[in-house]
């Protein structure tokens, strides 16, 4: 009898035990989320049972302390359907040229990459539309300019800077990734490094001269303080967060440059990620996760869908990827601007979108794409 009553006390006392450790977690990924929300409005109540396909857009950024700290170094468009179990991932080359509302009306474009940091300095940009300015309208445009690109709506935005993404690899232990292809890249830059003369005196002005003439074709070797060689070997590699970042951000490697590899290599990590999270679990993880992340990461994910999501990382083994990554191949062509950037236009005309927008529309239904003919496309040979 007392053995039973002893008993009894206990599972009273493991029962307690574990009403307050899922309420503490509770309580923190509520506090966690009040400091990463970026939506200026309240949450608006809980999503529908019945909606089960949601469109988010992944970005990643330097941040403080990075040149072009908001620029978006990588954009990726991710349509998710629970029902279904399926994911389409869709990497969008940051040197995509698009246009931007104006109050003014006049036209304003500029490289996609640019979006994000254009809607948070109105005050460089002052004809930005007042509704696409701040936080909040910085959100609200480049989810607009994505949308116009892929003709989904872009329903919400996760958004995560390069400390942020250092420090989650490391919160899940590192990352196990195939490296498929081996390269070097011996242009990786090094943050705080970019206008260091190398030794040189500021006011050798001839030196100088000839230093920038051979950093136009090879940078490393005009200033090589600048830079960081990096060598990734084909095979499976363990990767920490620091080691990750460079290895998703390479993109001046003769072997696996530019952005429509790094944009391939984004995705193959992800998949690294995924078999991580079923490997280890990922609940255990999320509680020092958030104790870090708080600074990193901003996003207008509801409270509600993103528990609906973390729900699901359980799953995902169950889940199909449908990875698509635009570039001159299938969508894209070379240009210039007006004011002689290297931009991506589409290869079917001046913002012309229609031939992928179907394409995308057909990817989500089950449908594989018929292959049409392609336009004849100029392929100009820019240096990444």
């Amino acid at each position: 009898m007392r053995r039973q009553h002893k008993r009894k006390k206990y599972l009273i006392a493991f029962g307690l035990a574990a009403i307050l450790i899922v309420a503490f977690f509770v309580v923190r990924f509520i506090t966690f989320y009040s400091n990463i929300y970026t939506n200026g409005e309240k949450w608006s109540g809980l999503i529908p049972k019945e909606k089960t396909s949601f469109t988010l857009l992944l970005m990643g950024y330097g941040g403080p302390g990075h040149e072009g700290a908001y620029l978006t170094d990588t954009m990726m468009l991710a349509h998710i359907d629970i029902e279904k179990k399926k994911v389409l991932l869709v990497s969008i080359p940051r040197d995509i040229w698009v246009s931007f509302p104006t109050e003014s009306g006049e036209e304003f474009s500029s490289k996609i990459n640019a979006a994000y940091q254009t809607g948070l300095f109105k005050e460089k940009y002052p004809d930005i539309r007042n509704e696409y300015s701040g936080e909040d309208g910085a959100a609200r445009l480049v989810k607009k300019v994505v949308g116009e690109i892929s003709g989904l709506e872009v329903e919400h935005l996760l958004a995560i800077d390069f400390d942020g993404f250092k420090e989650a690899v490391d919160t899940l232990g590192g990352v196990e990734v195939n490296v498929e292809k081996g390269f070097s890249d011996y242009e990786y830059p090094i943050t705080g490094k970019e206008e260091d003369l190398c030794g040189v005196s500021a006011d050798d002005t001839a030196k100088l001269e000839e230093l920038e003439k051979v950093a136009t074709d090879s940078p490393e070797l005009a200033y090589p303080c600048r830079y960081e060689p990096l060598t990734f070997n084909a095979g499976v590699q363990q990767m920490d967060g620091e080691t990750a970042l460079k290895f998703v951000r390479s993109r001046h490697s003769a072997q696996d440059g530019g952005d429509f590899n790094r944009a391939r290599r984004q995705q193959l990590f992800l998949q690294a990620v995924r078999e991580k999270v079923l490997s280890i679990g990922f609940i255990p993880k999320i509680l020092p996760m958030l104790s870090s992340l708080e600074g990193n990461i901003r996003t207008d994910i509801p409270l509600e869908l993103s528990q609906r999501l973390l729900k699901e990382a359980t799953n995902a083994s169950d889940y199909s990827i449908q990875q698509i990554v635009l570039d001159t191949d299938n969508y894209l062509m070379h240009d210039v601007s007006d004011d002689r950037q290297y931009i991506l236009v589409p290869q079917d005309g001046d913002a012309n979108w229609t031939r992928f927008k179907k394409d995308i529309q057909n990817y989500i239904l089950g449908i594989t794409p018929t292959p049409s003919v392609q336009p004849t496309v100029t392929k100009k040979p820019f240096k990444y």
